[in-house]
């Protein structure tokens, strides 16, 4: 009896941690910047780390490690993200799962050194805050030096969580 008592509580307290969703918190003063101010995730749930992932080359009959090589912040930032994709697909996951979100940009010649947030924006809301995908992670964005080769623009790393 006491068996079947203690397995049943198990199941009880199992079906409701399941039950628990994911909370993001919108930004304040009704702010329509598509990233959440924080995500709380219950404690039952799997938590998914993913390596930081650089861009494949945009043009690889370019002359290596140029901008038509890799591409623009824009072009360089939906490569990575729909490798990520990829990525949490093959978990049985999707971009709606991302609670996390670290970018790391470097400086755009094209742009005095500067890092190139408005193309980064223009591929990130391709996947973020959309109709089909309106879940938003908390995120941070650097300008960094560098990445490991030259002409890469963009480096992006997630934390996804089961459902």
């Amino acid at each position: 009896m006491k068996l079947s008592f203690c397995t049943a509580a198990v199941l009880v307290f199992s079906s409701y941690s399941q039950a628990a969703d994911i909370t993001r918190y919108p930004l304040p003063n009704n702010s329509s910047f598509p990233i959440a101010a924080a995500v709380e995730v219950p404690a039952a749930k799997a938590v998914i780390y993913e390596s930081g992932k650089v861009p494949s080359p945009l043009d690889s009959s370019a002359e290596k490690n140029s901008a038509a090589y890799w591409g623009n912040t824009e072009q360089q930032t939906v490569n990575v993200l729909t490798q990520i994709e990829a990525s949490l697909k093959s978990k049985q996951l999707s971009m709606a799962d991302v609670v996390k979100m670290t970018v790391f940009l470097v400086g755009d010649e094209a742009l005095d050194g500067k890092m190139d947030f408005a193309g980064f924006m223009r591929g990130y809301t391709q996947f973020f805050g959309t109709k089909q995908q309106p879940n938003l992670p908390a995120r941070s964005a650097f300008q960094i030096a560098g990445l490991v080769a030259e002409g890469m623009l963009v480096e992006i790393e997630v934390i996804a969580v089961r459902p």
